[in-house]
């Protein structure tokens, strides 16, 4: 019977929960009056609560909602409380379903051995112990509620995993083409140049100019060489610090891009962090100026480094149109993989990520502690000195 009505309801696919979201609780007992006790006494949880008064209704109920707990009378006409257990358990959907029997009378040790068999959790006697009851459906609707978050971060993290592979596909083939479009075809100019002179011939003017223009192109592909190792991974960012690396990151996009990028860092002079808060600031503001330029139509942007109170804020402010309100608020499917790389890396730091509309434009602003986590645990593990 369960099976032919699932044909009709598909079944659910997890979605986003909350810490406060409801669960929904399903009261199954031909008798409406202990229903209605039974909902007095579960009001106080907060949950959802939904009767049934049989059981070929209690099964409608469950393929129409996520249930967490069944309560369950075992004595009931036509569909009795075991027979409608067991054909809950043969469903896939409801192999974990948590189902607590509820029985007004004395059960021997045969039928509760029978009743777990067919897949109940536990067993309640009339009459009902309220702050009993009350105990065990919040510890099992906690429980599925825990098991609903477990599901909604595991499908983003399996998204996030196939996002950062199509994120490193593309990233190489960008890399790929930069080294064949300019590098290759500055070497393979010099290469041509080169190999038009004639070794036996005796150097002259032209030759000079030839050899100056190869050269010259050499330079050109040496500097494409070095914009593109130091935008992998600036060596300013471990020579100097934070800021200098920005300031020459920017420069550089302004150039590029065209969008007029200003720098402001407060105190004056900026001290340096540890090496894996800096980093993450970098990549962070990065990833963000690459959106901007991608995704805002901006003409500026503002990046703002302020430290205070032991924390390190970074700010990076456009003047374009904005993002969407899903977006702004971290909805899972809404962000992309930079987004979701750039919570990622602040979350590592015992950071936070905002994100919201400027009117016009578009605010990232991450908070990270200036003591790292990394730090804070090597200090933890060492061993203290008399």
């Amino acid at each position: 019977m369960l099976e032919k009505m699932s044909r009709k309801i598909p079944e659910k696919t997890p979605e986003r929960v909350n810490d406060t979201e409801k669960v929904n609780i399903l009261m199954v007992d031909d008798q409406p009056a202990k229903l209605l006790s039974y909902e007095a006494i579960l009001s106080e949880l907060g949950e959802n609560l939904i009767k049934a008064n049989s059981g070929k209704e209690a099964l409608e109920q469950l393929l129409k909602h996520d249930i967490a707990v069944v309560l369950l009378d075992v004595s009931m006409p036509e569909l009795d409380g075991f027979e409608l257990a067991d054909m809950i358990r043969q469903h896939p959907r409801f192999q974990k379903l948590a189902i607590l029997f509820i029985s007004a009378v004395h059960l021997t040790e045969l039928d509760r051995l029978k009743g777990y068999q067919r897949g109940a959790f536990d067993y309640i006697s009339v009459p009902v112990n309220p702050e009993l009851l009350r105990a065990k459906v919040s510890i099992f609707a906690e429980l599925h509620r825990n098991a609903r978050q477990l599901e909604v971060l595991n499908a983003e993290l399996r998204r996030l995993s196939n996002s950062l592979i199509a994120a490193q596909d593309e990233e190489r083939r960008h890399i790929a083409r930069e080294l064949h479009d300019g590098l290759g075809q500055d070497l393979a100019a010099a290469k041509m140049i080169l190999e038009g002179i004639d070794p036996k011939a005796a150097p002259t003017q032209v030759t000079g100019q030839v050899v100056a223009e190869a050269s010259l192109i050499i330079d050109h592909a040496i500097q494409q060489l070095r914009s593109m190792s130091h935008l992998l991974h600036p060596p300013l960012l471990d020579e100097v610090g934070l800021q200098s690396a920005l300031q020459w990151y920017l420069d550089g996009l302004t150039k590029r891009s065209g969008i007029s990028i200003t720098l402001e860092v407060q105190p004056r002079p900026f001290r340096r962090l540890a090496p894996e808060i800096e980093k993450t600031v970098f990549r962070v503001i990065q990833e963000a100026l690459t959106n901007v330029y991608r995704h805002s139509k901006a003409r500026n942007a503002w990046v703002s480094l302020l430290q205070q109170g032991g924390r390190v804020v970074a700010t990076v402010r456009d003047d374009g149109q904005g993002i969407s309100e899903r977006v702004a608020d971290l909805d899972t499917l809404s962000i992309g993989v930079g987004i979701s790389g750039m919570r990622q890396r602040v979350k590592e730091m015992a950071g936070e990520l905002t994100l919201s509309n400027a009117s016009p434009g578009t605010i990232v602003r991450i908070s990270l502690p200036t003591r790292s986590v990394a730090a804070e645990d090597q200090a933890v593990s060492l061993p203290s000195r008399a």
